[in-house]
């Protein structure tokens, strides 16, 4: 079988395609996330209610995941990635004339709904598509793809609302969207290892089942749940902090300060290419630690050293998740697109639980609040990985003897 190989055309069309998705997918998601303290006053809500605009959204994606992943399996990966894109950048387009705030949810819970098919899939189409020695530094570059559109998305949003309005900054990033996303259809190859099967709600289940009763998969998945809920907690309130005294930065600058997502971009791909060779376990932890000492620099008064803290905290981040999304279709040998779309439902699950949660600790206990929180969910996601390297080497070593017994 032909697998899509480093050094070919075919591999570098591909893999820009692929940045490109998650670039659109999450330049669109995350574009409320620096407007929130400007919808606190707009519409007059409290900083939990506007983190509803990006909880929603992600909860909508979480959970209609695995239907996208299960209709993939019987129409196709690629034509299931465009139709989302797509859709995703026209409802983008209308949630500018959102009248009211309660609007503007709905229409980002719809888009939360038909954004579900990017993440979903990009995960299983490498899987299924690319040569396996190159898995780690493929899955590295898209997620360095949904840092990139992740940063560009706030910062553009920032900027524009700053000249203009938050409206006039939501047409921008739909329009920009739409023509990156024909660019996605052009790019990506068709698949060749992709085999339609029929959705059965029965094996569906079942399949599900056994996936939810491997506990060291199920380790993974609650990594992925413990850090993302501590990622979008980080940049859910930041920008209530910063633009307050003594600090009072504009909008504008504090859209800028997502630029520490280029940290994601280096992180990603380079802890990809180490976990290929070094070990999954063994990077991630490393990468949590890093996230750690991010966490602890923001607690520092001087505005400097907490740009710092994020842009450390950006950088351990990114690496765990390119690394533990790579980890489960590395464990997984049936049903990778279900495995995929579960670590992403923990992950997304994770971000719109504790990314409205925080919202409490930042109303009562401030920023020592929020960096607590923080610093918890990484100290449980270090545990999970412990305990997870520990089941793999355990069923390594049952394989082994299986074998031998042959």
């Amino acid at each position: 079988m032909t697998y899509i190989e480093r050094g070919t055309t075919q591999y570098w069309q591909a893999n820009l395609a692929l940045f490109f998705g998650g670039f659109v997918t999450f330049s669109i998601l995350y574009t409320t996330q620096p407007l929130m303290p400007i919808f606190s006053k707009h519409f007059g809500i409290s900083p939990s209610a506007a983190s509803l605009s990006l909880s929603l959204t992600t909860g909508a994606l979480a959970l209609c995941m695995l239907l996208a992943a299960e209709a993939s399996d019987a129409i196709g990966r690629k034509h299931i990635m465009i139709f989302s894109m797509a859709l995703a950048s026209i409802f983008t387009l209308v949630t500018a004339f959102s009248p009211n705030f309660a609007v503007l949810l709905i229409l980002r819970g719809l888009l939360g709904i038909v954004a579900a098919g990017v993440p979903s899939i990009a995960m299983t189409y490498v899987n299924e598509e690319y040569h396996p020695k190159t898995l780690g530094h493929v899955m590295g570059l898209y997620v360095s793809g949904t840092s990139i559109g992740g940063m560009y998305g706030r910062i553009a949003v920032g900027a524009v609302t700053d000249f203009f309005s938050w409206q006039t900054a939501f047409i921008f990033i739909g329009i920009t969207s739409l023509i990156i996303s024909l660019l996605f259809w052009r790019l990506l190859p068709d698949s060749r290892h992709f085999v339609p099967k029929q959705v059965s709600v029965r094996s569906f289940f079942h399949s599900l089942g056994s996936q939810l009763k491997n506990p060291g998969i199920l380790c993974i998945f609650g990594i992925g749940f413990s850090l993302m809920g501590g990622f979008v907690t980080m940049f859910n309130y930041i920008g209530y902090l910063l633009s307050e005294k003594p600090y009072s930065l504009s909008q504008s600058v504090i859209g800028s300060l997502f630029i520490v997502y280029m940290m994601g971009t280096v992180s990603s791909t380079w802890m990809g290419h180490m976990a290929d060779t070094k070990g999954r376990a063994k990077v991630i932890i490393i990468s949590a630690v890093i996230m750690l000492a991010g966490v602890l620099l923001t607690l520092f008064a001087n505005l400097f050293i907490k740009i710092m803290g994020l842009a450390v905290f950006t950088f351990g981040f990114f690496g765990c998740h390119s690394v533990a999304s790579g980890w489960v279709g590395d464990r997984v040998k049936e049903n990778k697109s279900q495995a995929s779309s579960l670590y992403l439902l923990f992950y997304y699950t994770g971000s719109s639980l504790i990314g409205t949660l925080g919202g409490c600790f930042w109303s009562r206990f401030g920023w020592g609040g929020i960096a607590g929180l923080i610093s918890s969910l990484i100290v449980l996601s270090l545990v999970l990985t412990v305990i997870s390297y520990a089941f793999e080497k355990k069923e390594a070593k049952r394989h082994d003897c299986y074998r031998q017994a042959q």
